[in-house]
C-alpha cells in the first residue's frame, strides 16, 4: 500500500502516466496544506503570494526529485543551477517555516512514488496542525487591555495605581516608560487583564482622579503575532 510506484514505470507509456500521477496528487495536495494553513490562520494575516507558494511547492519538488531520480551527475547539476536562485521575503514564524517544510516533504514522497504514503501523511498532519492551532495547547495567558495613562513629572508612578488596578484587573504589567511633552510629563503603558463584569468607564475614571484627569487610552493588546511572508 505504500509502495512506491516508480518500479512500474519502465516503459514511456508507463512513465507518463506516472508523471502525471505524481504532478497530480502534488497538486492535490499542495491546495489541501495550504487550504489547511488559511483555516489556521486569523483573518488577513496571511498573503495570497504566500498561500499560491505553499500549493506549488509540492509540485515542484516532486518535478525536481523526478528530474533527478538516481543520476548522482544530475543531482549536482540541479544543486548549482537552483544556488543561482536567491529567494528574498520577510522572516516567518515557527509556523510558516515548518509549512514550508510540511509542503517539501509532501512533494518529496510524491516525487518518489510514494503516493499513499505521501497523502495519508498530509491528510493526517494537516488534521493535527488544526486541532493544535485551533485549541489552547501552547498558548501562554496574556493581558487582553493595553492602558497608558499620562502623569505629570512629579508623581512617583511606582505603585501610585495599584490599589484600583487590584480592584478592576486580574493581572497588571508595567510595559513601557516614557517622557512627553519636553519631559514635563510621563506615559505609562501598562498590560492588563480586566475583571469579568466591572465597568471599563467607572476605571478609567478612577484612573483620572489619580492622575490629574491627564490622558488615558484603553485598547486592544497589539498582534504581537505578524505575518511573514
Amino acid at each position: 500500500m505504500f509502495n512506491t510506484i516508480i518500479s512500474s514505470t519502465d516503459s514511456m507509456i508507463s512513465a507518463g502516466t506516472s508523471l502525471a500521477s505524481q504532478g497530480g496528487v502534488a497538486v492535490v495536495l499542495g491546495v489541501l496544506i495550504s487550504v489547511c494553513y488559511m483555516f489556521t490562520q486569523k483573518k488577513g494575516s496571511y498573503t495570497k503570494d504566500y498561500i499560491v507558494a505553499v500549493a506549488v511547492l509540492p509540485v515542484i519538488v516532486s518535478l525536481v526529485i523526478m528530474l533527478v531520480g538516481n543520476s548522482v551527475a544530475r543531482a549536482f547539476s540541479l544543486a548549482g543551477a537552483f544556488s543561482l536562485v536567491r529567494f528574498r521575503s520577510a522572516p516567518g514564524s515557527a509556523k510558516d517555516i515548518a509549512v514550508v517544510f510540511f509542503a517539501m516533504a509532501t512533494g518529496l514522497a510524491c516525487g518518489l512514488g510514494y503516493l499513499v504514503f505521501g497523502a495519508v501523511a498530509a491528510v493526517i498532519i494537516c488534521i493535527v496542525l488544526i486541532v493544535l492551532c485551533k485549541t489552547s495547547f501552547g498558548e501562554m495567558k496574556m493581558a487582553d487591555r493595553q492602558l497608558k495613562i499620562t502623569i505629570p513629572e512629579d508623581l512617583n508612578y511606582e505603585g501610585v495605581f495599584e490599589d484600583i488596578f487590584k480592584e478592576y484587573t486580574t493581572e497588571c504589567t508595567l510595559n513601557n516608560v516614557k517622557t512627553t511633552n519636553m519631559g514635563t510629563l510621563y506615559e505609562l503603558t501598562y498590560l492588563i487583564g480586566m475583571k469579568a463584569g466591572v465597568s471599563e468607564k467607572e476605571f478609567i475614571d478612577s484612573l483620572r482622579c489619580r492622575n490629574g484627569n491627564l490622558n488615558i487610552s484603553l485598547g486592544a493588546v497589539p498582534d504581537r503575532n505578524t505575518m511573514v511572508l
